[in-house]
């Protein structure tokens, strides 16, 4: 099976700025196999933390920009870059939060009870939404959410999933991409992002917002409690691209709009993705 995703952006309020779009990452599941753009001349730009790629686009005057994915069965696995802790205002933890993980692990009988732990007790601290505030806007540190229920989308909850596994000294990573539920009929609106774990070798997937989105707090590892498809678009959060005073952004895992203080502005998407096995079967 072959996915394909096309992502059209609408021409920029403000003339002359660039677009950064992720070019698309492998997983154990599907490898990107081909990255096409229309509508506007294309150069490389390098992400130094991390050594991903994206591309950087100067669009055609007055006219979108389509840029299109494709993604074939099987992968090689995640990039390792995406295991290696990098300590930055979204991924390390307050110590109060530091603390709090440290007593789950205490009572865990190994490492891979440890992130059933985790996972499980992040899970109890969101319900999902969509804030105006996030709760670690402004703050240099991930903070620990004492008691409640805080009101978090996937971005929110996994940055604080992430910030709670690196605590605890287990490998973990952040992914970002696309997920295409079955009842929308090959569109989405936005981005989605899930969390990966390595502990003895073993990775482990989980997306705890779409068990929330369901209804369950029970978290089971493995993608898709949802039905739909998801493709892998880029990794890892706090990136820098220095040629073009981008420092420390959050993610890149849509197309965004460079502004000239090196901030990334969202771009009006339209978000598209085809399967090649139904296009034969229909």
């Amino acid at each position: 099976m072959s996915i394909f995703v096309n992502v059209t952006i609408q021409p920029d309020q403000e003339f002359g700025r660039k677009l950064l779009v992720p070019a698309g990452i492998p997983t154990p599941h599907q490898t990107p196999v081909s990255f096409k753009v229309e509508g506007g001349t294309v150069e490389l730009s390098g992400e130094v933390s991390t050594g991903q790629i994206a591309a950087l686009i100067s669009p055609d005057e007055g006219t979108p920009v389509t840029v299109s994915y494709a993604y074939a069965d099987g992968g090689s696995g995640y990039p390792e870059p995406m295991f290696q802790p990098r300590l930055n205002r979204f991924t390390r933890a307050a110590n109060e939060l530091a603390d709090d993980v440290r007593v789950l692990v205490d009572s865990s009988k190994d490492g891979h009870a440890a992130i059933e732990a985790i996972v499980n007790a992040v899970a109890e601290k969101f319900h999902y939404g969509h804030p105006e505030v996030r709760f670690n806007d402004g703050l240099d540190e991930v903070p620990y959410i004492s008691c409640g229920l805080t009101e978090g989308s996937c971005v929110d909850i996994n940055t604080y999933l992430i910030a709670c596994l690196r605590a605890a000294g287990l490998e973990a990573g952040y992914v970002y991409g696309y997920f295409f539920p079955e009842e929308k009929n090959g569109t989405c609106v936005d981005g989605h992002c899930w969390v990966v774990t390595r502990h003895q070798g073993v990775v482990l997937e989980w997306d705890i917002a779409h068990h929330l989105k369901l209804g369950t707090r029970e978290i089971c590892c493995g993608l898709n409690p949802k039905p739909g498809h998801r493709v892998a678009t880029a990794h890892s959060m706090g990136l820098s691209f220095p040629t073009l005073g981008i420092h420390e952004t959050k993610l890149l895992g849509e197309p965004a709009w460079v502004a000239s203080d090196g901030k990334l502005v969202s771009a009006d998407l339209d978000i598209r993705c085809s399967i090649a096995d139904e296009a034969v079967a229909a």
